[in-house]
């Protein structure tokens, strides 16, 4: 064990990594949870992970990101060797897939076409993937949107795509009009229909979201963290009384909600220009 570069070579890269996989999967001398795992079993934690990347970031937690990107980079591994043992394809191929799909894309840095601004090579990528949407057979403007999608991002995806052959509202004020009758009919639906409704005003927020130009994952995200910080502002005013919140009511637990409030507009008044 003491020569085996699986273990020891700290240059191996990514063809360490493969082999490491490779090795875990390996049905005799291989991880017995590795080996039993799909592709169905492995992609929520492929989610977990690009969520976690996105967390560190947020967080401007740079040494955690090195190692969140290294997750989910194991996770492309993950499927990659599912896929060789399949017969599907290799991690070689995800790797020269990629790499190609790039150079397509970016004919403006790997080739001589003009592109003299992010719009514009907004535009130019969407012709790219209509072309290639074109020639695996998908003709709709909403074929290749993934399923996989956080349920927001994908809502956003499905409008972006929907506004480029003109369904869109011009205007952020329709878009708002929209959400107070999508609220309207949610707080007079039956029962039973309250799910569809509820459905139907999240889509339109994220519509909302999207005209605004604001990322709703990131706000929601903002939100938690924010809602976090001032519910333990709570549980340690409360602390200091010897008391928990379930030793409290809502009248008080709101004016401490208040009072957390209060000092965070004074501590960003406070903060330098």
């Amino acid at each position: 064990m003491a020569d085996d570069p699986l273990i020891y070579d700290p240059k191996g890269g990514l063809p360490r990594l493969a082999m490491i996989m490779a090795r875990l999967r390996a049905p005799e001398g291989g991880c017995p949870w590795d080996i039993e795992q799909d592709f169905d079993s492995i992609a929520p934690y492929t989610i977990e992970e690009s969520y976690e990347v996105a967390d560190a970031i947020a967080r401007r937690d740079w040494e955690g990101l090195r190692g969140e990107l290294g997750d989910l980079l194991f996770q492309s591994v993950y499927h990659a060797q599912m896929a060789e043992e399949a017969g599907y394809f290799t991690l070689d191929d995800v790797l020269r897939g990629i790499a190609d799909k790039m150079v397509a894309r970016h004919p403006h840095v790997f080739g001589d076409t003009v592109i003299d601004s992010a719009e514009a090579q907004t535009d130019a990528w969407e012709e790219v993937k209509a072309r290639e949407r074109a020639a695996k057979a998908q003709t709709g403007v909403l074929d290749d949107v993934p399923l996989g999608h956080a349920a927001l991002t994908r809502a956003i995806k499905l409008q972006n795509r929907a506004a480029r052959v003109g369904f869109d509202w011009p205007e952020v004020a329709q878009v708002v009009d929209k959400v107070a009758e999508e609220a309207q009919e949610l707080t007079e639906a039956a029962p039973e229909d309250r799910f569809e409704e509820y459905g139907d005003l999240l889509f339109v927020m994220a519509n909302l979201a999207r005209h605004l130009e604001i990322d709703p994952e990131a706000a929601l995200r903002a939100a938690n963290d924010k809602f976090t910080r001032r519910f333990r502002f709570i549980e340690a005013a409360l602390a200091a009384q010897g008391r928990r919140p379930a030793d409290s009511d809502l009248a008080e637990m709101d004016a401490l909600w208040d009072a957390a409030k209060a000092a965070e507009r004074t501590a960003k008044k406070d903060q330098p220009a």
